[in-house]
């Protein structure tokens, strides 16, 4: 699943310009192209989608294919100023790890999940079904994710592994959410760093 451009950009703004970024699950590379271009920014993608190291070679991005299910053992701490992991989170079966190793590895992280507390999805489970939204775009049985999380779990999380929630919002839209955003927003979006 990609994430839509105008969630990219309000995302882009907490990236501090000339930052040294590494993206995981980057994609096609647009989010860090954009870095790139629009905020001074430099680093590295990793994806493990063989269409998708391609399409981000192909925009300039120096991409590095990896499953993120190994870790980032060839990252030292703090190599990046920013790590980003934006939908991936859904996607890993050690989400705890991955959390720790995006802290350790950058200075600052920034994630962002579908936000399964969204209203909508909260109307879809009490007529019995699961939700399909724009965020979560499959039926349960065909979807990628292996785990759904609400923008007050991930909270819950971040204090568990020592992390310190710098900044969280939610989005709708393309437009942030900072008013009851466990329950208005599709997506959930935190930038947090090692306590």
């Amino acid at each position: 699943m990609t994430t839509p451009l105008k969630n990219l950009e309000v995302i882009a703004r907490l990236v501090p310009p000339g930052a040294r970024v590494l993206d995981l699950g980057c994609g096609s590379g647009e989010l860090l192209a954009y870095l790139m271009r629009e905020r001074g920014c430099t680093g590295y993608g990793i994806e493990l989608d063989d269409a998708n190291v391609l399409a981000s070679t192909q925009r300039g991005i120096n991409v590095i294919q990896l499953n993120l299910e190994e870790g980032l053992k060839l990252f030292d701490d703090h190599s990046f100023d920013v790590v980003l992991q934006l939908e991936t989170l859904q996607h890993l079966r050690n989400t705890e790890k991955m959390l720790r190793e995006t802290a350790r590895v950058g200075r600052i992280g920034i994630v962002s999940f579908p936000n399964f507390a969204h209203w909508p999805n909260r109307v879809s489970v009490l007529r019995g079904r699961m939700p399909v939204t724009k965020a979560l775009p499959y039926e349960w049985y065909d979807t990628p994710n292996i785990r759904v999380g609400t923008y007050a779990d991930f909270e819950v999380l971040a204090r568990k592994n020592g992390l310190q929630i710098l900044d969280s919002f939610g989005l709708q839209d393309g437009n942030m959410v900072r008013t009851l955003p466990n329950l208005m927003a599709s997506v959930a979006v935190f930038k947090f760093q090692r306590e």
